[in-house]
């Protein structure tokens, strides 16, 4: 059985601060589920993207990992995370603001969990309600004992920077950055395959649960960057028709395809899958490996084994791109 440019089915979340927009956003019925997170490629376990499409239908993608291996996911991919799928991606709808928290790195979240890994992400801005914003990063350098008493306080928000959101907005947040991301927003997020989350402050709310939401000072102490964060946004050029690429770290490489006309490239020296997010239009991905169409709020996984790429839009087609840089 060969490969192919596969889709998943999304694995929908249901949060205190979700609502109905990632639904819509998609063409697709809303319910009542407070639907927060959409997790359109995952290899977590309890929450593992099933493909959805074609002759591996019903096969989870930690499965095609390890059968696949390198042809799957690249070599020097395969190589340094073994089967574990290195990213995570999701679409975020914020009704509500999401708590203050911070990721841990590498490091510190092996040493909290076997196997664990940290977590570097990016969102890109989707929509957003009028004066949506979102939190990123100190204001000033503090200490951890101030930043103790100012979650404790619930003035912690004070010193975060606040930015205001439009769509094609990109915001890298590192490991160890406090943030938040504010009611109204919409986004897509791309990230390090991790689930650890400290929460530094939350509002005071209840959970879906009706109990208190828990926090984890100790543990998000240890975590965070106490220096002051400048240039929290990233800043752009938009390019019709040519790769953009927004963050390059060790975790992810993502770049932006604003298209109106077809355009093809070859991978091969990339020795990585790619991970394709469509944000707006519709059209095709063609590649020597298979065909598949694409439409606003799809994601789809190209194999590393295909070579040529083509995406041919349908009048207009906005793509997020990511795979881990050789």
């Amino acid at each position: 059985m060969e490969l192919y440019p596969l889709k998943f089915a999304p694995v929908y979340k249901s949060r205190v601060w979700g609502g109905d927009r990632i639904l819509t956003y998609k063409g697709l019925p809303p319910v009542e589920n407070q639907i927060g997170e959409s997790w359109e490629l995952s290899g977590i376990s309890g929450s593992e993207s099933i493909v959805s499409e074609g002759p591996l239908a019903g096969q989870t993608l930690p499965d095609l990992v390890r059968r696949f291996r390198g042809a799957l996911v690249g070599g020097h991919v395969y190589r340094t995370y073994g089967a574990a799928f290195p990213l995570l991606v999701k679409l975020l709808d914020a009704q509500r603001d999401l708590s203050v928290q911070v990721h841990p790195n590498d490091e510190l979240a092996a040493a909290s969990q076997p196997g664990g890994r940290g977590k570097t992400e990016m969102w890109y801005v989707l929509d957003h309600d009028p004066g949506a914003c979102l939190l990123s990063g100190l204001k000033r350098g503090l200490c951890p004992e101030e930043l103790r008493k100012m979650a404790e306080a619930g003035t912690i928000t004070d010193e975060l920077n606040r930015c205001e959101v439009r769509p094609g907005d990109v915001f890298f947040i590192p490991s160890g950055r406090i943030h938040a991301l504010g009611a109204g927003c919409l986004v897509a997020e791309i990230q390090q395959t991790s689930d650890i989350t400290y929460r530094i402050y939350d509002y005071g709310r209840m959970g879906l649960d009706g109990k208190p939401r828990e926090l984890h000072l100790d543990q998000a102490e240890k975590a965070i960057d106490y220096n002051a964060a400048t240039h929290v946004r990233t800043e752009y050029v938009r390019e019709k028709n040519h790769q953009v690429v927004l963050a390059d770290c060790p975790y992810f490489t993502t770049a932006l395809y604003e298209l109106d006309q077809s355009l093809t490239f070859y991978k091969a020296a990339w020795d990585s899958f790619l991970i394709i997010i469509c944000t707006e239009g519709t059209g095709w991905v063609r590649t020597d490996v298979g065909a598949a169409p694409i439409r606003r709020g799809e994601t789809l996984l190209l194999p590393a084994c295909a070579d040529s790429v083509s995406f041919v839009p349908d009048g207009q087609m906005t793509l997020l791109n990511s795979y881990i840089r050789n």
